[in-house]
């Protein structure tokens, strides 16, 4: 890559990056907006690639180009291009084998990577995956074809979907979770009961309180999994999920303030000036606790993106906060929302929990309990966006507290008079 100039550049072609681009190219029609991503595709929809694994969807069928608000025309999107190093004194990036390219405002938009305990030995076996980037799907759907059984380490959400991908597949799975239960960051131990139910009539065999100690390998890769209680499991392929990681490697000496992640204001604006960061790479604060917090979901990553694309083009706007936990989806046959303080084990919270043998709902309050905080619902999710509403707006709940605890809150319920 010649050395050159952008009016706005963004690094990191994912959700945030890539939502900031088309609001700057929609507020400065005439600019040049140019975007860096390291991966050797185009940008896709991150949170569709365990359909890859399944071979419900082709790569080129989860492009953004073209796809609701992640429309790529007249945006310059270079792919195959790493970052080394930002000189915030020359306004330039460096770019590994290509040059420097200059920038008028500069977003850091570079997301995470997984992260692989060092503690397990052995992870750079060939059949090792951490489900993140569109290259691991394609190389797990070509694994899959070759093996029958696979370990997942970790329980989280998204080794969970790729556990879902493996199992359609027809691939035995086995979970190895050290916590107590699956979701631990979800939900605690004992509001997990309906999704383990869920799982275990999916076929899917569940070790807990377990880890991993190392990667057994053979002539083919990857043949089995040792665990810290001497046992082992055979195998023939690992996925990983053990969390992620920001990427700010390229960072050091720039002098742009770092706290595990890259610290933004309220307008996503970093502490140097013509800098912005959104998405998993920003720290940002979280509206119920206005602790900081960063965040791994691809939802707030587009809501931050788009703000950092306003005010990157000149348009004041405000960041209304990152939910600690928001998440919605379903986990075999059972759907569940998790939003706002749901760990409420040794603290003075007000918890309420009303449970079926199909549902289960559990509503946080303050201590105080004049405010709602948290909720998390299992099996029937009816009604979660209006609770979101209340959580996020930090809202004294007054005359509504009852229609809150009976599930029979309503929007007309929000209406003055």
């Amino acid at each position: 890559m010649a050395a050159d100039r952008a009016d706005y550049l963004v690094i990191g072609g994912s959700a945030a990056g890539m939502a900031a681009a088309q609001v700057i190219r929609r507020q400065a029609p005439s600019s040049r907006v140019t975007v860096l991503s390291e991966e050797p595709d185009m940008p896709y929809f991150r949170p569709m690639i365990p359909y890859v694994v399944t071979g419900r969807k082709k790569p080129e069928e989860i492009g953004l180009q073209g796809n609701g608000p992640y429309t790529a025309g007249g945006i310059d999107v270079r792919t195959g291009s790493h970052v080394d190093s930002v000189d915030v004194s020359r306004k330039s990036v460096a770019v590994k084998g290509g040059g420097r390219l200059s920038y008028g405002r500069l977003l850091l938009a570079t997301g995470s990577r997984p992260y692989i305990p060092p503690e397990i030995q052995g992870t750079d076996a060939q059949g090792v995956f951490a489900l993140r980037k569109l290259s691991d799907a394609r190389e797990m759907a070509r694994r899959a074809g070759d093996t029958n059984s696979a370990v997942m380490l970790g329980g989280g959400l998204l080794n969970l979907k790729a556990t879902f991908a493996l199992l359609e597949r027809g691939v035995k799975v086995t979970l190895v979770v050290q916590s107590p239960e699956v979701l631990s960051q979800l939900m605690e131990p004992g509001d997990a009961g309906l999704i383990r139910d869920a799982l275990d009539k999916a076929g899917l065999k569940i070790v807990t309180g377990r880890s991993a100690k190392g990667i057994i390998s053979g002539k083919n890769g990857v043949a089995g999994v040792s665990l810290d209680d001497g046992s082992e499991m055979a195998c023939g392929m690992v996925c990983i999920g053990k969390g992620v990681r920001p990427n700010i490697d390229f960072l050091p000496g720039s002098g742009i303030t770092i706290d595990k992640g890259i610290v933004v204001d309220k307008n996503t604006a970093c502490s140097t000036p013509d800098i912005f960061a959104a998405g998993d790479v920003a720290v940002t604060f979280d509206p119920v606790t206005g602790k900081r917090i960063m965040t791994g979901l691809w939802t707030n990553a587009v809501e931050m993106g788009r703000c950092a694309g306003y005010n990157m083009a000149g348009k004041k706007t405000a960041y209304a906060g990152t939910f600690g936990i928001m998440n919605a989806t379903q986990v075999a046959d059972m759907p569940f929302v998790s939003m706002g303080i749901v760990h409420t084990k040794g603290s003075d919270h007000e918890v309420h929990v009303r449970a079926s043998g199909s549902t289960y709902r559990k509503v946080v309050f303050s201590p105080d309990g004049e405010r709602l905080v948290g909720a998390l619902f299992v099996g029937d999710i009816t009604g979660a966006g209006m609770y979101r509403y209340v959580i996020r707006g930090n809202m004294n709940i007054g005359r509504i507290k009852p229609r809150i605890l009976d599930g029979t809150l309503h929007y007309g319920h929000f209406l003055k008079g």
